[in-house]
């Protein structure tokens, strides 16, 4: 029995040393934790429980049989993170430089699989050179069967990656897949095609960075959600995402102790300016509104004319949509669209209630856009909304013209509440626009042109740019002082608690992607 305990913690120590010291003195050496020093810092202390640590590699071609690393470059398991139940792999890139292998690929479905039946998220720590080349089409295969993972758990647990290294080829699909994205500046990549060959095919010179780092993700392509400046920050961000998520789609969205006071917020009442046509920040209103230091901004410098993010209020997660008037005067593009549509599908898959906060004048016009699916993407954020049946409420701070007053979780697709500041328009259009279209006639005849646009502008406005006639039809339940906004929030998302609704039978809906 020694004889065997101690083979077993022979075996247990090669594991854990990976590729070795000098690999992981490397690893250091480029500014990054290793793997198990990631993990270590994830999880809560203690807690992490290693699943296949013993597991190698099954390859006998091109020397690989000499080559058997314990572990075979991925890491997993499961432990807690602030108390709560999370399954974790990290590729351990010391080792064949993480690359995928069909065992590899064996630890991570299992991984994933126990996540889904047991309830709870999965994290992947992406830290690989790619497919195992030695393995040929069983390395692929193990991609697909991950792929195929990602996709069955889709909406059942959350899935989130932190890609901490390269991550290239084949290998981004899986992150693209899962619901967050958290990429490391200056030490990690994303790309289907390197720039090598990029350089072949194109003529086009550019680097890892610029191809397909963490800045040009974030700000272009928007296919990472958050940057960190290093690991440790990373992490951190990892596990303040994860706090506001429920653990399955069967549980509703996290509270956290909280003490009610009179909820009054003064300042409020000073952020919209008396000339329409200048901007605001809406973060002022967000952070006006919910609970202090709460809000965590997603894809904050990706289409920054619409902020998503989650944030609490009275304790009680919830995920924010609202319109940016310092970007683009807050219209709604392309991208914006499907910026909001994800978010939007993310929290409702999750039972995370939504705030809707409008000031939208509406589409952004042009060939450009037109031509680039205008219509088809802006469509994806009307569908989210209409679609999801966790509790929506929507404060109206300034314009809500035309279509986009529709998609921005009008009461006309299902909105639960939808409140209005006294500073609201809901109109088809601006009062100048529509003067001039609808008394064209008139002014043109007019002596005094100007004077009489001016007058009919007036009359519109009075008529139209505001929100007592959308309330006065029960569009708008209720025009309220800025300064009780978020009373008046607390109180409808208590009352929306335990609301039920059920789309019709089908196997699902066809989204306009």
């Amino acid at each position: 029995m020694k004889d065997k305990l101690a083979l077993l913690r022979d075996k247990t120590s090669e594991a854990q040393l990976g590729g070795g010291q000098n690999r992981i003195d490397k690893q250091h050496d480029k500014g990054k934790l290793t793997a198990r020093e990631r993990i270590q810092f994830l999880m809560d202390e203690g807690t992490f429980e290693e699943i296949g640590m013993l597991v190698s590699h099954r390859s006998y071609d091109f020397g690989m049989e000499k080559q058997r690393i314990l572990g075979d470059g991925v890491i997993t398991g499961f432990g807690t993170i602030n108390g709560r139940l999370v399954y974790v792999f990290a590729q351990d890139f010391t080792v064949f430089g993480g690359s995928l292998s069909e065992t590899h690929a064996e630890k991570i479905c299992k991984i994933m699989d126990l996540a889904m039946q047991n309830g709870a998220p999965v994290i992947g720590l992406n830290d690989s050179g790619g497919a195992r080349i030695q393995e040929g089409v069983k390395s692929l295969g193990g991609y697909a069967d991950i792929f195929y993972r990602n996709v069955i758990t889709s909406g059942v647990v959350p899935q989130i990656s932190a890609i901490m290294g390269p991550c290239a080829g084949g290998a981004v699909y899986s992150p693209a897949m899962t619901d967050f994205t958290v990429m490391v500046e200056h030490t990690s990549y994303m790309f289907v095609t390197g720039p090598n060959v990029v350089k072949t095919v194109t003529n086009e010179e550019v680097s890892a960075e610029e191809l397909g780092g963490a800045s040009a993700h974030s700000t272009k392509s928007g296919v990472t959600h958050l940057t960190a400046s290093n690991d440790i920050d990373c992490i951190d961000k990892l596990k303040r995402l994860i706090s506001y998520m429920p653990q399955n789609c069967e549980e509703k969205a996290p509270r956290i102790p909280y003490h009610l006071g009179d909820e009054i917020r003064e300042g409020l009442s000073d952020i919209i300016p008396e000339n329409a046509h200048q901007p605001y920040d809406m973060r002022e209103v967000v952070t006006g509104i919910v609970d202090e230091d709460s809000f965590l901004e997603i894809h904050k410098d990706y289409a920054d004319n619409i902020i998503v993010g989650f944030a609490r209020i009275a304790g009680r997660s919830i995920g924010i949509v609202g319109n940016q008037p310092i970007s683009l005067a807050g219209v709604l593009d392309v991208n914006s669209s499907k910026k909001g549509a994800r978010f939007v599908r993310f929290c409702d898959c999750f039972n995370i209630p939504l705030l809707v906060l409008v000031d939208v004048p509406g589409f952004l016009p042009g060939t450009d856009q037109e031509w680039n699916g205008i219509i088809v993407n802006g469509a994806k954020l009307l569908y989210a909304f209409s679609e999801a049946t966790v509790p929506r409420i929507t404060l109206i701070t300034r314009k809500a013209y035309g279509g986009a007053y529709d998609v921005m979780n009008s009461k006309h697709i299902g909105a639960d509440m939808n409140y209005a500041w006294p500073t609201a328009e809901i109109a088809v259009m601006g009062a100048k626009g529509a003067s001039e279209i609808i008394f064209r006639k008139e002014i043109s005849e007019a002596d005094n042109p100007e004077a009489i646009l001016k007058e009919k502008e007036t009359a519109y406005q009075e008529k139209f740019a505001n929100p007592y006639s959308a309330a006065s039809r029960g569009f708008i339940d209720e025009v309220i002082d800025p300064r009780l906004s978020r009373r008046k929030l607390i109180r409808a998302f208590e009352m929306l608690e335990n609301k039920v609704s059920h789309l019709p039978k089908k196997k699902h809906g066809n989204i306009p992607l």
